[in-house]
């Protein structure tokens, strides 16, 4: 059981006081959700071959999509930019300054609540809407002035086509939205469209994905980051490769030596089912989720599922006539699918109580249930368990990336909300790392850490580099030259 924490002592009812159902039960869970090293190991010889079909003219079931953004930071790009970032609850838009010292950034910023009702609408209201915040935040930070054009970096967080950095072709809507006329569209035009209608100066320059932004927002801050990586709702990856080693582009005749940021999007990893250790729950939760077949790894390491998974065991353990947890109680609340999420897991993962009186109060307020104290313990552990397995399993896909490109020593910009707040993840995270890697050193040479802001920082350099690419006539992937170069 390598990298599974020991659980805490638990006074009166540790496991040797367990009823033995119960105390088998927890084996049994311990030995279908306990990924060991040489698994880790498989898994990751698997996933770097699949990193290379992604990036083959035949594909993979990894898309590897180039993003081009083709140079890394300096740290010293300068001057001011916008930033929009259209998530599924909030819209925000950014003013970032980039000054003269070196990765370092002033930012300002608005938050706008995006209508419900706008995510089945149509086209033009969702850009006429969008236009309106952005028009507003400029009024309100630049009240009274004449404004020559502005550049902005626009993140675009769902699976859209790009030829081009200031282009991306929708591919189809995630995060509950269904909006009508957008779909198979290219975003920036019908976008621009909206802002000229207000007469606002403003040119997108860059459409990127929040992994992306988050590789080069942190890239900008600390020069030793190589990867950028998110652990949230979803699970997502971004490196820089060289253009000679994407045999899908060799048709463009690139600079071999460019380099060229890569959006893997690996929660599609394993589609095939060849190596991940999937459950009777992970499969479950893919045949009834909307997309079947699709996103498997991110099924079984993501946020949006953590807490699906540990609901589907419990359901599974009282409706066993041999375990029966919560015998004789009404489970209606915890039969809901989706109704727990991965926060629910960390509450119970956080109590510092030997009797898990905090876990048994939750499991009172959230679900109804009068849990015993075996049931606690038998909670408590599994609750371990989904977590750690998904920490473990996210190492796969960094250290995939390192022994592709070769990395020995690195700093992973992360964000999402599992990794900045899930219990014990970044640490069961670099464990794995460890022994994937077979590192012997003291400090880890490899170290996961806080990412800069990338949907805004990350934006708005990525905006500020495709500029001076322009400038030096590096002109690859980009569709407007003359609109951005003109002032």
């Amino acid at each position: 059981m390598a990298g599974l924490a020991p659980m805490k002592p638990s006074g009166e009812g540790t496991l040797a006081d367990m009823p033995k159902d119960l105390s088998a039960q927890i084996t049994e869970l311990e030995r279908v959700f306990t990924v060991d090293q040489e698994r880790l190991k498989q898994i990751t010889d698997h996933f770097v071959s699949e990193l290379e079909r992604g990036l083959s003219i035949e594909g993979g079931t990894i898309p590897m999509n180039p993003t081009w953004v083709m140079s890394r930071p300096t740290g010293h790009e300068t001057g001011t930019y916008l930033a929009l970032d259209m998530g599924g609850t909030n819209l925000r838009v950014c003013e970032v300054h980039l000054p003269e010292e070196k990765g370092e950034f002033n930012i300002t910023q608005s938050k706008y609540r995006m209508p419900e009702e706008l995510k089945a609408g149509q086209a033009d209201e969702l850009w006429d809407f969008t236009a309106d915040c952005v028009q507003q935040f400029v009024q309100s930070h630049h009240e009274d002035e004449q404004l020559s054009k502005m550049h902005m970096g626009f993140t675009f967080s769902y699976p859209a086509t790009q030829d081009y950095v200031d282009h991306g072709v929708l591919q189809r809507w995630t995060k509950g939205f269904d909006i009508d006329g957008v779909e198979g569209k290219d975003v920036v035009p019908m976008f621009e469209a909206a802002l000229a209608r207000r007469g606002l100066p403003i040119k997108v320059t860059a459409l990127i994905n929040d992994t992306t932004g988050t590789l080069i927002a942190s890239a900008y801050t600390d020069e030793r980051t190589k990867i950028g990586c998110i652990f949230g709702t979803g699970c997502n990856a971004a490196y820089l490769e060289n253009c000679g080693s994407i045999p899908k582009l060799a048709h463009m005749k690139l600079d071999p030596d460019l380099p060229m940021a890569i959006n893997c999007e690996y929660g599609a990893f394993d589609g095939e089912h060849k190596v991940l250790p999937r459950t009777q729950h992970d499969v479950t939760i893919d045949r009834d989720s909307p997309r079947p077949g699709q996103q498997t790894f991110e099924k079984m390491i993501a946020g949006l599922y953590l807490g699906e998974i540990f609901r589907l065991v419990l359901v599974g353990l009282h409706e066993n006539s041999d375990v029966g947890i919560f015998e004789g109680q009404s489970i209606d609340k915890l039969k809901k699918p989706y109704s727990l999420d991965s926060s629910f897991l960390s509450r119970i993962e956080e109590d510092p109580n030997e009797n898990l009186d905090e876990t048994a109060q939750l499991f009172n307020q959230e679900l109804e249930l009068q849990a015993t104290k075996p049931e606690l313990e038998l909670c408590r552990r599994l609750a371990e368990l989904v977590g750690t397995r998904a920490a473990r399993l996210s190492a796969c896909g960094v250290a995939a990336i390192c022994k592709k490109k070769g990395i020995e020593s690195c700093r992973v910009g992360a964000d999402g909300s599992v990794f900045e707040k899930y219990p014990q993840f970044r640490q069961r995270g670099a464990q794995a790392l460890r022994e994937i890697l077979d590192w012997t050193t003291e400090d880890d040479p490899i170290v996961l850490q806080q990412s800069e802001d990338g949907s805004g920082v990350g934006a708005a350099v990525i905006a500020a580099l495709t500029l001076k690419r322009i400038r030096e006539g590096n002109l690859a992937g980009i569709k407007d030259v003359e609109g951005n170069a003109a002032n």
